[in-house]
């Protein structure tokens, strides 16, 4: 079984923080074997963190969380960036066109973009996998919702921490039963269903921190792109 961390940001995220050479070291200390960076509608963090992954004997998966019209998907194994906007539909035959899985993180939480406000039971269904266990929860009612969703209708399951910090990297990870330790095998793994998921809460302090540092960047952001 191989440890995975699926879904983590670095700070090409507008949320995130730290430099992909972070979550690589955090990832090698905390005994993982593959790490995927899934920046928000980016890549490049991403590609560069699949290119330094071995100096850390960790596998590099390439990917990013891209903002489709319905919510945010997690792009898996892609190595060109996704556009946003797009509807759930079009976004995963995008994702699908690169050779890449398409995982639904975080479904059943509105105020973080998940997509069962937009879509139907049938439509998420179509996913690849479906992201059962979130690390940055507050009751947990939305990660039950989703493992109830996915083993009512026999879609894979992936856990992930969600980090926008290095120190969060690892907090939940994909156990993933892969016939030989590569990025191509992995991710056949997971559309397969060979996984199972563990993870611990990511502290309310810091769950809130990031969420008001991201909150706080973004204006920044938004304010610096008004005055170009």
């Amino acid at each position: 079984m191989l440890s995975v961390e699926l879904h983590a940001h670095s700070s090409l995220s507008y949320d995130g923080r730290d430099p992909v050479e972070d979550l690589l070291a955090r990832a090698k200390t905390a005994g993982l074997d593959a790490l995927a960076v899934t920046d928000h509608d980016e890549i490049d963090a991403s590609l560069r963190a699949a290119e330094l992954a071995p100096e850390y004997g960790l596998l590099g998966i390439p990917g990013m969380e891209v903002t489709s019209a319905a919510g945010h998907i997690l792009a898996l194994g892609v190595r060109e960036r996704i556009p946003e906007g797009l509807t759930f539909d079009e976004t995963l035959g995008r994702i699908h066109d690169r050779e890449g899985i398409a995982v639904v993180p975080h479904p059943f939480q509105e105020s973080r973009s998940g997509v069962m406000a937009n879509v139907s039971r049938v439509e998420l269904a179509r996913a690849d996998a479906i992201e059962v266990y979130n690390s940055r929860l507050l009751t947990g009612l939305a990660n039950r919702q989703a493992r109830t969703f996915a083993r009512e209708h026999g879609i894979p399951q992936t856990a992930g921490s969600d980090a926008h910090i290095a120190e969060m990297v690892g907090r939940a990870i994909t156990l993933v039963d892969a016939d030989e330790r590569s990025v191509d095998a992995i991710l056949s793994a997971i559309v397969e269903g060979r996984t199972q998921t563990d993870g611990r809460r990511t502290p309310w302090h810091i769950s809130f921190r990031q969420a008001a540092g991201g909150a706080k960047r973004r204006v920044r952001n938004r304010l610096a792109s008004l005055l170009e």
